[in-house]
């Protein structure tokens, strides 16, 4: 490649890195609920979550953020904050809600943030924890961005976790015998005294003689 041909494609390459912004998934920024976790069976409960577009990055245009919940009977209110001041808003209804990405894109130079409200039930059957909001970005061809998912979920009032339990091996002893006490027969005894009175008898019988 001659020097004018590569000093074009530098050229182009850096003009493409000016032009096209970076783009970025929304990071969580805060969330809360009422009334305060853990989550009551049947009851009502509202969260509030906030997300910002980080600094010196855009959102796609092509893509939209696609948001589920596990209550019951949901309603969303989502309002785009930019700049500090309100701008879109749009509401929903049911377990899902979509964000498109015309309302989220701006320059790089733009804070962009935008707040999720979410009212309905507990299902009244939830155990262990209950998924509130799961969010992921859709790409221009349907699929998920990797990495972009965020998932806030709660425990459920009276959810007990199991302790872990430890096993511990017990070493088995072999039962100690202990060796029956030796039991003198009476017959024994009596052998002895005639054997000493025999004896005692042969020594006089010699001595007489």
């Amino acid at each position: 490649m001659n020097p004018m041909n590569r000093f074009l494609l530098c050229g182009c390459l850096l003009l493409l890195l000016v032009v096209l912004p970076a783009s970025a998934s929304p990071m969580l920024v805060s969330q809360s609920f009422t009334p305060n976790p853990p989550l009551v069976p049947g009851g009502q409960e509202q969260v509030v979550a906030t997300f910002a577009i980080p600094s010196g990055t855009s959102f796609p245009k092509t893509h939209n953020l696609q948001m589920q919940t596990s209550l019951e009977n949901a309603r969303w209110n989502i309002q785009v904050i930019l700049d500090g001041n309100n701008a879109a808003q749009q509401t929903a209804s049911g377990s899902a809600a979509f964000i498109n990405g015309e309302i989220l894109s701006y320059s790089i130079n733009r804070d962009v943030s935008f707040t999720v409200t979410i009212a309905g039930t507990v299902p009244a059957s939830a155990t262990g924890t209950v998924t509130v909001l799961d969010l992921v970005e859709i790409d221009n061809t349907g699929n998920v961005v990797p990495g972009s998912e965020i998932l806030i979920s709660q425990p459920v009032a009276g959810a007990t976790v199991a302790p872990v339990q430890t096993t511990v091996p017990t070493l088995t002893l072999p039962p100690v015998t202990t060796a029956p006490p030796v039991t003198k027969s009476p017959g024994f005894s009596v052998v002895i005294a005639l054997l000493g009175c025999c004896t005692a008898g042969l020594a006089w019988m010699r001595r007489r003689q």
